[in-house]
């Protein structure tokens, strides 16, 4: 019988010598394991280094079987995912907190909500700040690194440019500052904070945005049913730091006058190229323009040499924004109007009628702000698409939309859409799919961030 040493040790000579090398390579195999094993829990030390350094740092751990989504990047640690919170006295809404695996060692850092569904939003991992610890732990210094590393994208997207300054200088989630949207429009940055985080650090906020090159005012803009959700009662008050309430943007050379009142906050950048877009399909064409708010998609029609261009909202104070904006233009009054009305009875008074357009773009509000309502507004889509395609002359184009994240993320819109053909007894071609502009980035990790579907169909 051979006798062998222990594992890592050296065969006899009287081993043959095949049975030596293999031995030899399990050996060998077996020192790497372990020396990979040894570097991985030196290395993953990094944040847990730091937190030795911070009294009173809580630490999240998630359950077993939980934590791969958020190493992956998924910055949202919703309550259902954690197993316990270690930590005296627990931590209090907005605090640092260090996110860790069942075994206790860390995967990252974030900011705590006690009150929210999503106890946690993920700021950095631990391999980024083992590869640059000088923002772990430090949310100044992180934003810091954030808003500058969003400046420079849309410097190199070409934002702002000589034909556009409006357009989304940080995008939540897309720039890994989960709840913190900024639209610079001119020289007015207007900040939406939904998060109680970015309340908390609003003045931190503010300051570096105000340091972005050409931003002389800035308006916040706080979601009060969301920060409700967070655990913080704001009332929608006015924001008396700036006494801006409108101001003129141009995008793709085309001037726009924007209430800072308005929708959202004011303007709808995500759909920039979509609207370019339809300024190439546009000449000689007669143009409707369903759900128009300010006239986006109608005023690039009429600049690309549309015969005739009609837009309808129910909105009066955003039409009297889109009149002022034929002003702006100095477009011909006679080829662009803009109609107060609803939109599905426009709709079926036209068909009653047999008019037609040759263009028609139809991009209403948000019908499924829940996944819970996505049947309900699945419905409310194909009526509204039926009733669009049967507007549009054969062989002419629809360009169709939902700003609904539920729907987008459901996958289902083209399913709608085709629904909505069969209803209107049509045949439609897709052409063109598209989403929100490229300043608008998201993060695969946290595909929820996709919410605007754009399709351009070829009507039949």
């Amino acid at each position: 019988m051979l006798r062998l040493r222990a594992c890592g040790g050296t065969a006899p000579a009287s081993v043959p010598a095949l049975v030596r090398a293999r031995l030899a390579r399990r050996a060998s195999s077996t020192a790497c394991a372990a020396a990979t094993v040894a570097a991985a829990s030196s290395a993953s030390s990094a944040l847990e280094e730091l937190a030795a350094e911070r009294k009173g740092l809580a630490k999240v751990v998630l359950k077993k079987g939980k934590t791969q989504i958020f190493r992956d990047g998924s910055p949202m640690v919703y309550s259902g995912a954690v197993d316990r919170i270690i930590g005296r006295p627990p931590p209090k809404s907005g605090d640092v907190v260090l996110v860790a695996d069942g075994t206790e060692k860390s995967i990252g850092w974030g900011l705590y909500n006690s009150v929210s569904m999503f106890c946690v939003r993920l700021m950095q991992l631990e391999e980024e700040a083992r590869r640059d610890p000088t923002c772990a732990l430090n949310m100044e210094r992180l934003l810091e690194a954030r808003i500058s590393s969003a400046v420079d994208l849309r410097r190199s997207l070409g934002l702002p440019s000589a034909n556009t300054n409006a357009y989304r200088l940080i995008n939540s989630e897309g720039d890994r500052l989960s709840g913190l949207i900024v639209d610079i429009f001119a020289d007015v940055a207007v900040i939406a904070s939904s998060a109680a985080w970015v309340e908390k650090y609003r003045e931190k906020i503010q300051f570096l945005v105000s340091k972005v090159n050409g931003i002389n005012h800035i308006k916040w803009r706080p979601s009060a049913d969301i920060l409700k959700e967070e655990g913080l009662n704001i009332s929608e008050q006015k924001d008396h730091a700036s006494s801006c309430s409108t101001v003129k943007v141009m995008e793709n050379g085309i001037l726009y006058l924007v209430s800072l009142e308005g929708q959202k906050t004011g303007f709808y950048a995500d759909q920039r190229e979509n609207r370019h877009f339809i300024s190439l399909l546009s000449k000689d064409q007669r143009v409707l323009d369903i759900f128009c708010y300010s006239g986006g998609f109608a005023l690039h029609a009429a600049k690309g040499g549309a015969d005739n261009v009609i837009g309808i909202d129910s909105s009066g104070s955003a039409l009297d924004l889109a009149n002022e904006n034929i002003i702006l233009n100095e477009l011909n009054p006679g080829r662009i109007s803009f109609v107060k009305g609803d939109a599905t009875a426009f709709m079926k008074g036209a068909i009653s009628k047999n008019e037609l357009w040759d263009l028609v773009i139809l991009d209403p509000p948000k019908l499924a702000p829940r996944k819970k309502v996505l049947q309900s507004a699945s419905g409310m889509y194909r009526s509204l698409n039926a009733l669009a395609m049967q507007v549009v002359k054969p062989g002419g184009l629809l360009m169709t939309c939902s700003c609904s994240g539920a729907m987008t993320q459901s996958g289902m819109f083209l399913k709608t859409i085709q629904g909505a053909a069969s209803m209107a007894g049509k045949k439609v071609t897709v052409l063109r799919q598209a989403g929100a502009a490229c300043d608008h980035p998201i993060d695969p990790a946290y595909p929820e961030g996709q919410y605007l579907s754009n399709y351009l169909l070829r009507v039949a």
